[in-house]
């Protein structure tokens, strides 16, 4: 305890109600650590139990109030301390008073909108927790705990394919096209590249996915580009008329949900950039973007109304796409 009893007098702890059969999901933190948190999704409930333990029972515990909230916030890096809240929900446990023994308050958010993925990334960061508080004059008692949030997404099976030329005029000219433009984070990307005409001599050539995360908005605006990962396809001279098949399998990479312009913070986008290296070292590319997706388990009969609809949202230019795809789905019921 330190100096004039001004340390903590009491612990706290929050416990969820289904804290034993909740699935829980990897997330990367700032410091590139992986943890395992509890997995909600929008629309679900978030109930449980703040726990309040007296270090010195018998002893008086003044407090201005205990509460818990829900908070679901941004930090931009280059920003910090200064955090945007897009969600935030308050429940008072108790009035002001003393406590003279350890007590329990249960608490509960129902059916809580949770419009965003969490995200930790180069220059920004989307999370959500809950966080207990005991108000006191000098010194509050707080305890966070996170929570981790999936948004997931439907598509109808109607999904364009990529269809892209590179070319330089009387040496090269090089069709390729991909199956789809759309892929959910297991999907495995199939395409094929056409060799036309081929007056360079081109010894590598290879697949990369690009992430790029863009931050901020007017001066400051960031954008990170990371290579989340390269695949080749071809090691050695192609010839005409050739054509070599490409099957990238997404599961085994690090990646998240296209996100596109997150309460007007930041985006993540996603691009195929196709590499070829000739004799000389030269490299040309040609940049393709994709929409990436998180694809939720089949929705069953019992699930909530909420949690059904959760599992058809996506962000941004997708919304009206999910709208009617959810009323070919209504109408087939």
């Amino acid at each position: 305890m330190s100096f004039f009893s001004f340390g903590q007098s009491a612990e706290l702890d929050i416990a969820l109600t289904d804290a034993e059969t909740r699935k829980r999901a990897e997330h990367k933190s700032e410091d590139g650590k992986k943890d395992r948190y509890y997995l909600f999704y929008d629309g679900e409930t978030v109930s449980g139990k703040v726990n309040v333990a007296l270090k010195n029972p018998g002893k008086r515990l003044e407090h201005q109030g205990i509460k818990i909230e829900f908070i679901g916030q941004i930090e931009l890096y280059y920003d910090r301390g200064n955090h945007h809240e897009f969600v935030s929900l308050v429940k008072d446990l108790a009035r002001p008073g003393e406590m003279t023994q350890s007590q329990t308050f249960e608490f509960e958010f129902t059916h809580v909108e949770k419009p965003y993925e969490s995200y930790t990334g180069q220059n920004v960061k989307l999370r959500y927790f809950l966080r207990a508080t005991i108000s006191r004059r000098l010194n509050d008692i707080t305890k966070e705990m996170d929570i981790v949030v999936h948004t997931l997404s439907t598509y109808p099976e109607m999904n364009s394919s990529i269809k892209m030329e590179v070319g330089i005029e009387d040496c090269l000219h090089i069709e390729f096209e991909y199956n789809r433009s759309r892929y959910h984070l297991k999907d495995v990307i199939v395409g094929k590249i056409y060799f036309l005409l081929v007056r360079i001599k081109i010894k590598h050539m290879e697949i990369d996915i690009i992430k790029r995360e863009t931050t901020g908005t007017g001066p400051n605006v960031f954008h990170e580009n990371d290579t989340i990962a390269k695949y080749e396809i071809m090691d050695g001279a192609p010839v005409r008329g050739e054509s070599i098949p490409i099957r990238l399998f997404l599961a085994g990479y690090e990646l998240t949900p296209s996100m596109r312009d997150i309460n007007k913070k930041f985006s993540v986008r996603y691009y195929l950039n196709l590499v070829l290296i000739d004799e000389e070292e030269r490299r040309y590319f040609k940049q393709q973007e994709i929409t990436l997706w998180r694809k939720g388990d089949i929705v069953r009969k019992s699930m909530s109304h909420q949690a059904a609809i959760a599992s058809q949202r996506y962000e941004g230019a997708a919304n009206a796409e999910n709208k009617s795809l959810a009323k070919n789905q209504d109408a087939s019921d």
